[in-house]
């Protein structure tokens, strides 16, 4: 109840708050070039079939021009908070419908993962040079996601009806979206070896396809870590990351420092993280004596956690294997599993958009870590993966359209290297795809794949929207 209440306080005071700042405010964003801007190779306009060199500033001024545009919020949706709520609340049921051909992975470690490919019968329709958008969702959602939807329907739709006409594959964290737990192992804002193998499977599978990566909050930290981790031998091509948390620590001590940030935010992705692993706790604790269960069951002692309890009890301990894991305390976990320092050693394009009024987000670096390929943007509202805005006829993204002009422009302008980065892949004796250097890493795909898996439903027990 009290929750609640706080709910509809913070519902009224951003409707009092919008009348006030009334409607000559400048909500023009931010957008942070290095000041060496990163020149791309693209193909030309006149059809020649030749390239040129052009600067990944003017690309996206010419190219992706919404991005430079003012986000408008609706008036009964005027702040962060309200934004934010909307996500968790709002019903999408009727809107970017999506079905997905879903494929599980199990992993060496024996670990399982899911990768929904779409559209569902993407195989029979696409060639396999058609780009493949990458989506990594947030802290406990899934391919389901609505932020995930509102993207994917446009991007996977045909040409013809307006569409992209791209592939897509969504990675599903272990025990998200319906994903068994099949080893005392669950995921973290950190951890990159499951990615990693998504992206070797996807790779292999279609490798004329450009990969072109978004990243939502969570997932976000995970795609950005990646490509620093990976460098030059990324198997993406270009990358996007939405409201991502950069700065763990800083953004964690923010949520338990403000009353609505600790009391509705960091318990509300605590309390979801919490039920995420009670519906796989036997898979968990299937030895007793093993330290993630010795974890998990210490975690179900807790009452309403929030984030910081639940990461602080479980994440630091089961969120990867050794040898970063366990960590002594969140706060370590944290500061280890952060993004916001690595982005100077990003080697593809990198688009980044955060909103100024992310009530989870408050500590958004915008200097881009002096990489001349990487592109930073502010909005001034949209709260925690929000930006809704008016469509015509029903709510839309703003989000949306820059994004998708974004893969456009990396889809079918920006000429990648044909030549496949990163070692040699490889099918050993028992099946598992391997790489050359990182043989510990595997992965295959498990049998009786392929079913078709309905996005449009939420996962029980679990708030959307985070």
């Amino acid at each position: 109840m009290g929750a609640l209440l706080s709910v509809v306080v913070l519902v009224f005071m951003g409707t009092l708050f919008s009348y006030a700042r009334g409607s000559s405010s400048n909500n023009q964003p931010i957008v942070h070039f290095d000041k060496k801007p990163a020149f791309l190779t693209v193909r030309k306009k006149d059809g020649s079939g030749e390239t040129e060199q052009v600067s990944i500033k003017v690309l996206l001024e010419t190219k992706c021009k919404s991005l430079f545009s003012e986000f408008n919020p609706l008036w009964w949706l005027p702040d962060g908070h309200t934004q934010t709520l909307y996500c968790v609340f709002g019903n999408f049921s009727k809107v970017d419908l999506m079905w997905y051909q879903r494929t599980l992975l199990r992993l060496s470690d024996g670990g399982t993962i899911g990768l929904d490919f779409a559209p569902a019968d993407h195989n029979k329709k696409l060639k396999n040079d058609t780009p493949i958008v990458i989506i990594q969702h947030g802290l406990t959602g899934g391919s389901y996601e609505p932020y995930v939807r509102a993207i994917l329907s446009r991007a996977c739709a045909p040409v013809e009806e307006g569409g992209l006409g791209y592939r897509a594959a969504v990675i599903n964290f272990r025990g998200c979206a319906g994903v068994p737990i099949t080893s005392p192992l669950l995921y973290s804002a950190g951890h990159t070896d499951d990615t990693r193998l998504a992206l070797r499977y996807i790779a292999h599978k279609y490798p004329d396809a450009p990969l072109l990566a978004i990243g939502f909050s969570l997932g976000a930290n995970v795609i950005t870590r990646y490509l620093a981790e990976e460098g030059e031998d990324t198997k993406i091509h270009a990358a996007c990351a939405l409201a991502c948390p950069w700065n763990l620590k800083e953004n964690n001590d923010g949520l338990l420092n403000s009353f609505t940030g600790k009391h509705i935010y960091s318990k509300g992705m605590g309390s979801n993280l919490l039920r995420l692993m009670k519906k796989h706790l036997h898979s968990l604790i299937q030895d007793p004596n093993h330290y993630v269960a010795k974890a998990a069951d210490q975690a179900l002692k807790l009452k309403n956690p929030t984030l910081n309890d639940f990461d602080d009890t479980f994440t630091r301990i089961a969120g990867g294997p050794a040898p970063h894991f366990p960590f002594r305390n969140a706060d370590e976990y944290y500061i280890w599993g952060s993004s916001h320092n690595v982005v100077d050693r990003i080697r593809v394009p990198f688009l980044a958009i955060n909103a100024a009024d992310d009530p989870v987000v408050r500590n958004v670096p915008m200097d881009g870590g002096g990489n001349g390929l990487v592109v930073m943007e502010l909005t001034t509202g949209g709260g925690h993966l929000g930006w809704f805005q008016a469509g015509p006829g029903y709510i839309d993204r703003w989000t949306t359209k820059p994004v998708l002009e974004w893969l456009s422009l990396m889809g079918e302008d920006v000429v990648h290297d044909p030549i496949r980065r990163g070692a040699l892949i490889y099918t050993d004796a028992d099946g598992f795809l391997r790489e050359k250097g990182k043989e510990h890493l595997g992965c295959k795909e498990i049998e009786g794949s392929g079913a078709l898996f309905d996005g449009n439903n939420g996962e029980d027990g679990v708030l959307q929207g985070l």
